[in-house]
């Protein structure tokens, strides 16, 4: 008995030791195995696996996507009794509004109301009803309505202008950062030239004169967008200009040059791939900011008139004391609207820039 018990012990110690060397042996089988997964894996699906890892990128998108249906798709709803048109005017079914005036004076330096005025008025001011969600405006338009064909505007204008912004940009970026010499100098004069433009002040000027020149409508709307697309690009030049620089002498540069290839090749076949990563990050970026200065035109009312709905003319009825207070619902839901659009961007692209980044490990 003693020598199976002296036996045992001596087997304890033994048994227990490998059990206390398996988890690191796990976690480093498991690490490999993550590792090769990741070999296997595609440039592009690594970058999408990193990005909906991140809960404010799937947020973001989320956010846009329903945004976008809501937007596109909505008015193609008008069957419902909630979804009117554009254009559509509800004046036939105005409501009685009480208003009280109060009259004051001064007397011996205070204050005093000498008396109080009530009237009722008719309005077409509807409060929210199964027919108007959100209730009408002072030309009867419905509110819930036009939140839709707004966002039409309001997200093209954004795609758009940084669609074009990038183009130019790379265009001229990459010719400034390829050739350098006089070509870079001049290129780059011309971007100096274009960023200390001050933008807000001058698409303030070219509304007045386009509404002083009878010029509305979607005419309008396109020169707004090419302004915003001539002040907006330098950015963009600048950033490609700088990646093709640091490019231009890596390896497979040298070996473009000793193949012979021709110069555009090299240029939008080799250099800008490269720049693309950089360059969509700054795009999605952009996007939230082209939309707040749309909607800072609109709110100044040196955008599209009343009759085209757009998320910023849309809130531009804050300015009236009178609907900042008696009617929220005008202002509240575009306004709503435009944060979630620029977080969403925001979101997107701050989820792009970490996806996009070769030392993540996320």
């Amino acid at each position: 008995m003693s020598k199976n018990t002296n036996d045992q012990e001596k087997q304890i110690p033994v048994s227990a030791e490998p059990a206390a060397e398996t988890q690191p042996v796990q976690e480093e089988e498991v690490s490999a195995i993550e590792a090769a997964s990741m070999r296997t894996l595609s440039p592009a699906r690594i970058v999408l696996k990193r990005f909906f890892r991140s809960k404010l990128s799937v947020t973001g998108l989320i956010i846009l996507v329903l945004l976008f249906l809501f937007s596109f798709l909505g008015p193609a709803f008008r069957f419902l009794p909630c979804v009117w048109g554009e254009q559509e005017q509800d004046v036939d079914h105005p409501v009685v509004e009480e208003y009280v005036k109060e009259v004051e004076t001064q007397v011996d330096g205070e204050t005093v109301i000498v008396y109080v005025v009530t009237y009722s008025a008719r309005t077409v001011y509807l409060p929210s009803s199964p027919t108007h969600w959100l209730g009408t405006d002072d030309l009867g338009f419905d509110v819930f309505s036009r939140l839709m064909y707004g966002g039409r505007i309001s997200l093209t204008v954004g795609f758009v202008v940084i669609i074009l912004e990038t183009l130019l940009g790379v265009l001229l970026g990459g010719l400034a950062g390829y050739f350098g010499k006089w070509v870079d100098q001049l290129i780059m004069r011309i971007v100096d030239v274009f960023q200390c433009v001050p933008t807000m002040p001058m698409l303030m000027i070219a509304g007045v004169a386009l509404r002083e020149l009878h010029i509305e409508g979607p005419p309008a709307l396109y020169i707004l967008m090419a302004m915003l697309t001539l002040f907006g690009w330098a950015g963009t030049a600048r950033l490609v200009r700088g990646q093709i620089l640091s490019l231009r002498e890596q390896d497979f540069m040298i070996s473009a040059e000793a193949s012979g290839l021709p110069v555009w090749r090299k240029i939008f076949k080799h250099l800008i791939p490269n720049v693309i990563p950089q360059l969509i990050v700054t795009m999605t970026l952009g996007l939230g900011s082209i939309i707040l200065t749309e909607a800072t035109l609109g709110y100044l009312n040196i955008g599209l008139p009343k009759a085209y709905a757009t998320w910023g003319n849309m809130i531009s009825g804050a300015a009236n004391n009178t609907i900042l207070t008696k009617y929220p619902n005008l202002w509240i839901a575009p306004g709503i609207c435009i944060v979630l659009a620029v977080l969403a961007f925001n979101f997107i692209g701050d989820g792009l820039r970490d996806a996009f980044d070769p030392k993540s490990r996320r």
